[in-house]
C-alpha cells in the first residue's frame, strides 16, 4: 500500500467541493460585454465581482438613462419669479427715467414773514401760457398766438388734508387784485409775468396766509400732448362754444376733445360769465384728464401709457424740492374732482373794480378768510365760503 493509504493502482478520489459556508466559490465566466467585472483569487478557483471603480454604463457605450421630468410646480415658480423681477426692473427704470427728466425750477423759498407750516399739504398748480419751446407750426396748430414773455392763465390751490376731510381745489382768478411783494397792487397773474414762479408763489402765500409745500406747472404744448396721449377727454357742454381766438367751435352735448380743442376749451372766455366760467372749465377738465390718465384703461394700454410717459417729463415743471413720489397724491386728489371726492370752489369774489392796471376783481375778505382758515386747520369749508357759480 502506498503511504496515503490507497493501494497500488487504486483510483484517486475526486477533489472535494467546498463545504457549505466556505468562502471558496465556483468559477464564474465573465459576462460578455461587461468589462466592469474583474478576477479575484479566493483560494480555490476564482470568482468575478463588480468593479465599482469603473465608469458607469452610460459612459461605456450603453447610452444615457432617460431624463427625469422636472416637477411642473417648480418650473412655474421659476417663470413667475422671472416675470416679477422683470416687471420690477421695468417699473424701476420708468420711475428713474421720469425722476431724472422732470423739469425743475426754484419756486418755493424762505423769506421774512413767510406763513408757518399748518395742517395738510398745499399745492400751487399753474397753467403757463408761455410759448417757449413751441415751433411756429405748434403755435398755429394750438392757436396760441405769438405772445412774448411768460404769463399764466390758470392758478389753482389744492389742499390735501391729513385727516378724513375731503381735499379742496380752489381756483384763483387771474384778475384778482392783490398785493405783489415789492411790486405794489396788481392783478395776480402779473406776479408770474414780473417775477416768475417764485414771485407768484410768494404772492399766493401772502394773499391766502397758507404756506405752499409743492409747486407744479404745465405749459401749452405739454397739456395738449397729454390729452392726445390718452386718446382725448370727454366733456359734456350744455351750450355750444364758438371762439376763433381760442381756435374752437364746439357744439353742445358730450364729445371727445383732442389736445387742441381741450386747450381752447380751458382758455376760452367766450361764455356769458367769462373768467368765472373759465375756471369752472379748467377744474372740470383737469379733473377729467387726470382721472383718465390714472385709470386702468390707460395704465394697462401700452398704446396710451407709453405716449403718456413720453410726454409727461416735458409737460411738467416742479419745484427743486419736489420729486416723483410727491405726484401720485396730487393726481388722485385732482382726479377726485371729476367724481365729487374733491371739493371744488373759487375764492369768494367781493366785486369788480377799475384800477390803473385795468378792470380787476376783489375778494370777499370775510368769506375768503373762512375758506383759508378751514384749509389751515384741516376742517370742512363752511358752506357760506363755497362759491358755486351757475353754469
Amino acid at each position: 500500500m502506498s503511504q496515503d493509504g490507497y493501494g497500488y493502482g487504486q483510483q484517486q478520489p475526486p477533489p472535494r467541493r467546498p463545504a457549505y459556508g466556505s468562502t471558496r466559490r465556483m468559477e464564474v465566466p465573465v459576462p460578455a460585454g461587461r468589462p466592469d467585472y474583474r478576477r479575484q483569487p479566493d483560494g480555490y478557483g476564482q470568482s468575478y465581482q463588480p468593479d465599482h471603480r469603473q465608469p458607469p454604463p452610460e459612459q461605456q457605450g450603453y447610452g444615457p438613462p432617460p431624463p427625469r421630468p422636472r416637477p411642473r410646480k417648480r418650473r412655474f415658480g421659476r417663470v413667475l419669479l422671472i416675470m416679477v423681477l422683470a416687471l420690477l426692473l421695468l417699473l424701476g427704470g420708468v420711475w428713474l427715467y421720469l425722476e431724472l427728466n422732470l423739469n425743475r425750477v426754484s419756486a418755493l423759498g424762505d423769506y421774512p414773514g413767510r406763513p408757518a407750516q399748518a395742517a395738510g399739504t398745499n399745492w400751487l398748480i399753474v397753467g403757463s401760457d408761455s410759448r417757449a419751446g413751441l415751433t411756429a407750426e405748434d403755435q398755429e396748430r394750438l392757436t396760441t398766438g405769438d405772445v412774448k414773455g411768460q404769463r399764466t392763465d390758470t392758478m389753482m390751490l389744492l389742499h390735501i388734508p391729513d385727516n378724513d376731510t375731503k381735499p379742496t381745489l380752489v381756483s384763483l382768478l387771474r384778475d384778482s387784485y392783490v398785493d405783489i411783494p415789492g411790486k405794489g397792487k396788481n392783478k395776480l397773474n402779473a406776479a408770474y409775468a414780473q417775477g416768475g414762479p417764485q414771485l407768484l408763489a410768494r404772492t399766493v402765500e401772502t394773499a391766502t396766509g397758507l404756506r405752499l409745500d409743492h409747486y407744479v406747472e404745465i405749459g401749452f404744448g405739454g397739456f395738449a400732448d397729454m390729452v392726445d396721449a390718452v386718446g382725448g377727454v370727454e366733456m359734456c357742454l350744455k351750450e355750444p362754444i364758438e371762439d376763433p381766438l381760442a381756435g374752437i367751435s364746439l357744439p353742445a352735448g358730450c364729445q371727445e376733445l383732442d389736445g387742441q380743442q381741450a386747450l381752447g376749451y380751458v382758455r376760452t372766455r367766450a361764455t356769458p360769465r367769462a373768467d368765472l366760467d373759465r375756471v369752472i372749465h379748467q377744474r372740470e377738465f383737469i379733473g377729467a384728464l387726470t382721472d383718465k390718465a390714472t385709470s386702468a384703461g390707460t395704465l394697462l394700454n401700452p398704446f396710451k401709457f407709453v405716449p403718456l410717459l413720453a410726454s409727461a417729463p416735458g409737460a411738467f415743471t416742479v419745484d427743486e424740492g419736489d420729486h416723483l413720489h410727491n405726484l401720485p397724491s396730487l393726481a388722485f386728489a385732482i382726479g377726485g374732482a371729476a367724481s365729487g371726492e374733491t371739493v371744488t370752489t373759487t375764492v369768494p369774489i367781493g366785486g369788480s373794480i377799475r384800477t390803473k392796471v385795468g378792470s380787476a376783481v376783489t375778494w370777499d375778505e370775510k368769506k375768503a378768510e373762512q375758506l383759508f382758515d378751514a384749509l389751515r386747520t384741516d376742517q370742512p369749508v363752511p358752506a357760506g365760503a363755497l362759491v358755486d357759480v351757475p353754469r
